[in-house]
């Protein structure tokens, strides 16, 4: 380490700091180590050594790059990635854990001399805005120079943080390693990719593995510490959006929703005419009667399949403009452009991509056909080159919530938007109850039907009975409600067709907008609250230029009471299983039970919504 690294470091005067920097350092045994102190002259070491360590390459629009993760690291690894918790410790069905000794003592075994003859990168970030409640302070050490540029779109540079807090400080740590790597530079040993969260130490550690999700540290494996520390506290990390929805007469209610991932969620932050705070995962607090939110990110790590110029206008304008953005195992042709499954572009007859090599009809060694992209290919990209991004995103008070929504992917039961009966009633029906079918996301097979409360069950660090109570309890006393829906973008008829455009979702959100106002009626549902037609209709055409016929409505908002009978049939058999339930979890249960047990007596399985008004 340089007299310079040395220095930057000692400033901070955390011996917490020091002693967690000089412990890894002894042991993975990097040949150096860069200190980044977050100035703009640190960031572009950072963006040069990715492209001269072969991680990522230049494309032909200034400022992109690409990178290519092994043809196996294409999601997060849920069966290696563990809760590391003591000896005999049972967080419940659902959140995998390990024994916190032999599981640290194995990862050390992993990290011993692992970053011989390579650079170590010790960065400092924060999480939440600068200088607000809401913030953490975070220091990651890496010998990925892809890992650390993507942190650097991804979050707030921290050092400054650092320095302020000094000794205060109460650091979230992160140790990751890529490990030994190919001829394409991708991890080789993935029988040893190994991401353990340790709850006692506040401290992550990755190796072996490219993948965002498994290897950028403070993303989705960060959550899992605050959640911890949330509960602790008495506030919420959530796996959340945060976007503000413009209301008549210059009027803007910002909204959080948690949606799981390739469910819609970041095609709903980026909503045309609305404002993006964030995509992805939220802090909220209870701050004089009320709740604020804050992103706390300041990019996104988002799914590139399907954006298309007529759908997702203000992302495909970022990812065809200059400026700094990675694209993950995307296709790259001789000429450094991109193309992707979904895009509307016809794709060249030959490029590089997550496989190598690329031809049409190129097959792997099970004998399945490779896409041009994967399913789950990404962008890395600063939200500040967003035009609809709000300025708030930085504001330390964060912003107040006027409504919390949840979707997830359901093709036959839930309506496309419905408000709760109320906040224990929305946090149990529409959070706690969310289901959804799996996607390239996650490794695995897909189309699987998941409980996934909140669409954090993958992130959870404490039982989820005692999450669910959290969510619950939170909203206690409060003045100002946020008010909660739920959305499904997904619903199919019988055929398998589709019932809703993908820009359907830009309605939904301007009638929740006018409902947390109350300026619409409602119907009074056995599930919850239902639009009224003419509210759609008007909104149809004046959002979308759309006709939108009863015909339509009453296929989209018809109650299917079967399918919500065997929804709750199953979710309270799943919560059976678990301990520390709230009673009161239950009690809504049998409430919406006997709902729709007397509307199906009255009217059959299927209901029309006329039959509920």
């Amino acid at each position: 380490m340089s007299p310079r690294d040395s220095a930057r470091l000692e400033a901070i005067r955390s011996n917490n700091v020091l002693k967690f920097v000089a412990e890894y350092v002894e042991l993975c045994n990097p040949a150096s180590v860069y200190v980044s102190a977050s100035t703009p002259k640190d960031l572009e070491f950072v963006r040069d050594a990715a492209v001269a360590d072969g991680e990522e390459f230049r494309l032909s629009i200034s400022g992109h790059t690409a990178h290519f993760e092994s043809y196996y690291d294409q999601g997060r690894d849920r069966e290696h990635t563990q809760i590391l918790v003591p000896g005999g410790a049972n967080l419940g069905p659902g959140i995998r854990t390990g024994d916190r000794l032999e599981r640290i003592k194995e990862m050390r075994s992993l990290l011993n001399g692992i970053m011989a003859g390579r650079r170590m990168f010790v960065s400092f970030y924060c999480l939440g805005p600068i200088g607000s409640v809401f913030s953490i302070p975070c220091v990651q050490l890496t010998d990925s120079s892809y890992v650390v540029h993507s942190e650097n779109i991804l979050y707030r540079q921290g050092y400054e943080e650092f320095l302020r807090q000094g000794a205060a400080a109460k650091p979230f740590k992160f140790v990751h390693s890529e490990g030994e790597l190919d001829e394409r530079k991708t991890c080789k040993n993935l029988d040893k990719r190994r991401i353990y969260i340790d709850l006692d130490g506040e401290t992550v550690y990755s190796v072996n593995t490219q993948y965002g999700g498994n290897s950028i540290g403070l993303k989705k494996l960060a959550l899992r510490l605050a959640i911890v520390r949330a509960s602790k506290e008495g506030w919420l990390t959530e796996h959340m959006l945060v976007m503000g929805v413009n209301g008549p007469g210059g009027r803007r209610t910002y909204f959080t929703g948690a949606f799981p991932s390739m469910c819609g969620k970041t095609s709903t932050a980026m909503l045309e005419g609305e404002r993006i705070v964030g995509d992805d995962i939220a802090y909220l607090r209870r701050v004089d009667g009320c709740v604020r939110a804050v992103n706390v990110e300041k990019g996104v790590f988002g799914i590139i399949q399907g954006i298309n110029p007529k759908d997702d206008s203000l992302q495909w304008k970022v990812l065809h403009s200059p400026g700094e953005v990675i694209l993950s195992n995307v296709l790259v042709t001789r000429d450094g452009d991109i193309f992707w499954d979904g895009s509307g572009v016809r794709p060249p007859p030959a490029g590089k991509n997550y496989s190598g090599d690329w031809w049409p009809g190129k097959k792997d060694e099970k004998g399945k056909e490779i896409p041009v992209s994967h399913l789950n290919a990404r962008f890395t990209v600063s939200l500040d080159l967003f035009s609809n991004l709000d300025p708030v995103i930085d504001d330390p008070a964060g912003v107040e919530v006027g409504a919390i929504v949840y979707g997830g992917r359901d093709s036959d039961t839930c309506v496309p938007v419905e408000e709760s009966l109320g906040w224990d009633h929305g946090i149990v029906t529409f959070g706690a109850c969310l289901e959804s079918e799996t996607t390239a996301a996650t490794l695995g097979k897909e189309g699987v039907r998941e409980f996934n409360p909140m669409s954090n069950l993958d992130f959870l660090s404490i039982p989820v009975g005692r999450y669910v109570e959290d969510n619950i309890g939170f909203g206690q006393g409060l003045e100002r409600l946020p008010k909660i829906f739920g959305v499904n973008y997904f619903l199919r008829n019988k055929e398998g067709k589709f019932l809703n455009d993908k820009t359907d979702k830009r309605v939904w959100f301007k009638w929740m907008e006018l409902r947390t106002h109350d300026d619409v009626g409602v119907i009074e549902a056995p599930t919850g609250r239902m639009p009224l037609y003419p509210d759609l209709r008007r909104l149809f055409s004046d959002v979308l230029g759309r006709e939108y016929t009863l015909e339509a409505y009453e296929e989209q908002f018809m109650l299917r009471v079967a399918e919500r009978l065997a929804k709750l049939d199953r979710v309270e058999r799943t919560f059976m299983g678990m301990n520390h339930v709230p009673v009161r979890l239950y009690e809504i249960i049998g409430e919406q039970r006997a709902r729709l047990l007397d509307v199906r007596s009255r009217h059959g399985d299927y209901v029309k919504p006329s039959q509920m008004s």
